[in-house]
């Protein structure tokens, strides 16, 4: 039986959600938050972050190297292109959705949501301010050159997109939406992601977990 470690609403966490939603794996969840010093959860990942994914005696951690795994080890119902150039294509959004643009989101979410949500103080809105308008513009400047005008971006839905759109999530939990007006591509292709029945239903669930159903 597959386990699978992590907090739902995690960017991350999601990305393998929808994967093993994908390829129909059965598994379990274990809700874990990252960097609580649980001594259990430090025994399978020392790096305390989340996902980690149990599969009989294998034990990975890292949303990328587990989605490789699940695509190595169950091949139906691909989530990365099988021919070279696309691959390479599909691993570097992956990588631009995993790193820059889910740093720039987290950033909204910890300022607007974890920090009057969770730790009772105010956000800082000079920070946020930043973000939304010097730092994410460029990211979304390359982004409305890159995803298509219809569909998903190596036709079948797979990894790539819902890498990209993940970090988004958690922004909108904080109150942003990527302006439709001066990004009217990626704005639509975001909701196209969302609108899939897969991860509609993941959301869905999620949103309860948050308390947003």
């Amino acid at each position: 039986m597959i386990i699978l470690h992590g907090a739902s609403a995690s960017p991350f966490v999601r990305k393998v959600l929808v994967a093993l939603a994908l390829k129909e794996l059965p598994f379990d969840q274990i809700q874990q938050i990252p960097f609580t010093r649980d001594p259990v959860y430090r025994n399978i990942n020392p790096l305390e972050k989340i996902p980690a994914l149990q599969d009989g005696e294998l034990t990975i951690c890292d949303s990328t190297v587990i989605c490789e795994y699940l695509e190595d080890a169950y091949p139906r119902t691909a989530l990365y292109p099988d021919n070279a150039v696309d691959k390479a294509k599909a691993r570097w959004y992956e990588e631009l959705g995993g790193t820059r643009v889910a740093e720039l989101a987290a950033g909204i979410f910890f300022q607007r949501f974890m920090r009057p949500m969770v730790l009772k103080q105010e956000a800082d809105e000079e920070l946020v301010k930043k973000i939304i308008d010097k730092q994410l513009p460029p990211i979304l400047d390359y982004l409305e050159a890159e995803v298509p005008a219809e569909g998903f971006i190596f036709g079948d839905f797979m990894i790539a997109d819902i890498s990209l759109m993940s970090p988004f999530v958690n922004a909108g939990y904080a109150g942003y939406e990527i302006d439709s007006a001066r990004w009217p591509v990626f704005s639509d292709f975001i909701g196209r992601v969302k609108a899939h029945p897969v991860v509609n239903q993941i959301l869905v669930a999620e949103a309860a977990l948050m308390g947003r159903s």
